[in-house]
This record gives structure tokens, sequence and C-alpha cells, in this order.
């Protein structure tokens, strides 16, 4: 037997009896419930992060996001093999290794691969003969054999013969809890019958359904296209929305009238504009590569235009009312923005328009403070730096301060929405917050 078909059959086996021992890099919100999944599954887990803080408290057994308690890191410890580390020296000891890092846009919108770069660059010197590695981050079809692979492959070790490479895209959904890690179906795409036979053996002991496709640019090619059905049909009814709006026609009430056909139609609902990681990037992904090929996204590209200001058209309509309503101007108003995470009850920040909505009105000269029970103050951020470290005023203090407008961005349930009308100021509402919840609207604008 060869040394390809030995190291294979060795590893399928470990695989199939779990043991095998797993490495998942980056511990973010894809990585840790999936290092955390598969611990509870009974395989040795080791997590790998650079950032220290986020090892500490994983280790002291506490959680930083929803999705992963500290519950659940207990019971993963007792029954699994779990260790959380910043030494990736480690990895030499792995023969699964999971990338789950972030793969975010430049500022003229094209991929930034160099957290997969930097992170192979790590894997490559420290990886042993016998190892199969899984690209979870999304990114444009091509990414694991054009720019993973190469880099794996710059350690000395052959591809195909000495280690093996997958792609299977995360599918996380904070805030979901109808789905948890291992009950969404897992697209497996492997660069060789043999990388997609070892990953589809070892996702089938993690997660409930195993999904294989023909290839690793197949798999790449499943995710991106889920987001960008979700973007471009967002951007549909947040067109809709504006030309509705100035119908006098309210889209939410026109969503709910279409919903109602049994067939043929799917509701997608307007916002304040796009956030998360995937969403409000991964098109631009497709839109990049399409290039090499001579091909331009139209439809895509026009899409994530029509996202990107939605920002604008939520703060026209804010001036509109404070000036109707008020008659003020927004650089002499206070308003109080309900919500900055990017999704109602989560405390996710990536991306949020709710961020963006925040610094538009200070830059206009407004005076601005923020309620969000998911988030107490604002983390750093690439491209909001001057936001760090502003806090959430509390229930209390909102009742207690003279704002002229509240502009409601992230409809989380805990807020009390209720005590927002009784202020008497106007509401800008742009999720159709309080409406959904069959309130008084006597003070409310949709945007």
């Amino acid at each position: 037997m060869d040394t390809e078909n030995r190291n294979s059959v060795k590893l399928l086996e470990m695989l199939q009896s779990k043991q095998a021992r797993i490495a998942v890099i980056g511990l973010g919100y894809v990585g840790l419930p999936l290092a955390v999944t598969v611990a509870l599954r009974g395989f040795s887990v080791t997590g790998f992060d650079i950032d220290a803080d986020k090892i500490s408290r994983l280790e002291e057994e506490r959680s930083y996001i929803d999705a992963v308690t500290d519950e659940m890191l207990n019971e993963a410890s007792r029954i699994g093999s779990v260790n959380w580390t910043t030494d990736f020296s480690g990895l030499a000891k792995c023969d699964v290794i999971v990338i789950c890092v972030p793969t975010p846009l430049t500022r003229h919108r094209e991929p930034d691969l160099s957290y997969v770069e930097d992170t192979a660059k790590v894997i490559a010197q420290n990886m042993l003969e016998g190892t199969l590695v899984v690209l979870e981050s999304t990114t444009f079809p091509g990414t694991t054999k054009e720019v993973l692979t190469p880099v794996l492959a710059s350690g000395g070790l052959c591809p195909g013969k000495d280690f093996w490479v997958a792609f299977s895209p995360e599918r996380e959904d904070p805030g979901n809890k109808d789905y948890r890690t291992h009950s969404i179906p897992k697209i497996v795409g492997g660069d060789s019958e043999i990388s997609r036979k070892l990953a589809v053996s070892f996702y089938c002991k993690v997660v409930d359904e195993v999904v294989p496709v023909s290839t690793t640019s197949t798999a790449e090619a499943v995710k991106i296209t889920e987001n960008i059905f979700r973007a471009v049909n967002i951007a549909l009814v947040n067109e809709l929305k504006v030309i509705y709006d100035a119908m006098g026609i309210d889209v939410w009430e026109v969503i709910d009238g279409a919903s109602t056909k049994p067939f043929g139609f799917m509701p997608f609902y307007p916002g304040p504009g796009l956030g998360g990681h995937c969403i409000p990037i991964d098109p631009f992904y497709l839109t990049w590569k399409a290039r090499e090929f001579g091909h331009t996204t139209r439809f895509i590209e026009l899409a994530g235009e029509i996202n990107v200001n939605m920002p604008q058209f939520v703060i026209s309509k804010l001036r509109e009312v404070l000036d109707l309503k008020c008659g003020k101007g927004l650089s002499t108003s206070r308003i109080l923005l309900v919500g900055i995470s990017y999704k109602k009850n989560v405390p996710d920040m990536r991306e949020s328009p709710s961020v963006t909505l925040m610094d538009m009105m200070l830059k206009s000269g407004a005076e601005v403070d923020f309620l969000d029970p998911h988030i107490d103050r604002i983390p750093a951020m690439r491209e909001f730096a001057h936001l760090l470290g502003r806090e959430s005023v509390s229930s209390v203090e909102v009742g207690d301060a003279d704002y002229d407008a509240i502009l409601i961005s992230t409809d989380h349930d805990a807020i009390d929405y209720e005590a927002l009308i009784r202020l008497n100021v106007p509401i800008v509402d742009t999720r159709n917050a309080i409406a959904r919840r069959g309130l008084p609207t006597e003070m409310v604008s949709k945007a």
C-alpha cells in the first residue's frame, strides 16, 4: 500500500472511531459553536485563537457568544477532551484542522484573504503528514484550490498524498434557536475523492446530515449563492419600500398580504441596511472573481448599491419627521437609537447598519444615545474607531431623558416598546416593530 492510501486509511479509521484529534482555528461565531459541537460528539478538540482574552474566558468556561452557553462549555469538557490555546505549535498533534477565520472586504470592496493566508502559513509550519485541512470561511469559488492549498504545500508536504484539503461552508445563524450547528445540513466538497470521503466521514460524526458535492469550488459556490439569494431579495424589498413609501403604501402590509399566497412567493423584509458578516460582504467576493472570467455581476452589484444606500433613506426620513413634527433640524436634535447590533436578540456588531446610522447622525451635529439590552458598550471596530466605548443607556435613563425622536434600527424583543411610546415623541421605525406588536402607531413613521 502506497503512502497516500496508508495515510488516508489510517485517518479514516481514526475518524470512524473518534480517535482523531480535531483543531478548530478561529473561535468566533462559527468556530466556537463548531468546536463545542465536535467535543460534545466525543472527539478530542483543541481550539486555537490569537485573542488571549477569548482563550482565558474559555478556560474559565465563560462563553462570549449566545450560541454557546457556559453549561455547554462545561459539558464539552466533561464529555470530550477540550483545550483552548494561542500556541499554534499544537497543530502538530492534530489530525483534522478546521479553519474558521474572517474573510472581510478591503476598503475597495475586494476580498481580504489575509486571515486565511496567514492561518495557512502557520498550519504549513506545524502540520504533520496524514492531516485533513478543511476551510469553512466563506469565500469565492476557487479559493481552496488556488489560495489555500499552495500555501499549505509551502511547508514541504504534498497535497493529495501527505495531506488532504476540503471546503465545508459554515451556515451559522446567530439568534436562531431553531437550528444549531449539529442540526444544519453540512455541504462538503473535497479536492479529490479521498479528501471528500475523509471530510464526509468527519462531519458525519458531528452533524445530523452531510451533503457531499463534487469539488471544493462547488461547495464554495453553494455558500456564496445562498448569501447572494438573500442579498438580492432584501435589496428588492428595500427598493419597494422606498417606492411604496412615496406612494403612501405600507410595504410591510404588502409583504404580509403577498405571503398568504401558498406558492411562488417567499417573504423577505426591508430594513435600515444589511449587517452581519455574510450578506453585506460575500456577494462582492463573486463580483470580484467574475471579472477574472470577463463577466460582470450587474444584478448583484445593483442589489449591493440599493442595500448600501438604505441608511441614507432612513436618515432622510428622520430629518423629514423632525422637521414636520418637531420643527427642528437633525443638527439640533437629541435622538435615541434603539438597537446597535445588526440583528435582533444577538450581541453581534459585525457590519451593523445601526453603527452607520449613529455615525451619520453624529456627523450631522445631532446628540445620539443608543439603547441595546445585548450590548453594553461599542467595541473596537475598524471603520468606526471614534465610537469605541460608547455605552448603552438604561431604561431608567431613557425615561428621564428629553429626546426629540426615537429611531428603531434593531427590533430586540427585550425592548419595552410601550415605554418608548409613552415618551410621546416621534418614532421612526425601520423594522415595523411597533405595528407588529399591535401597539399604537400615531407617533410612528416607518422607514
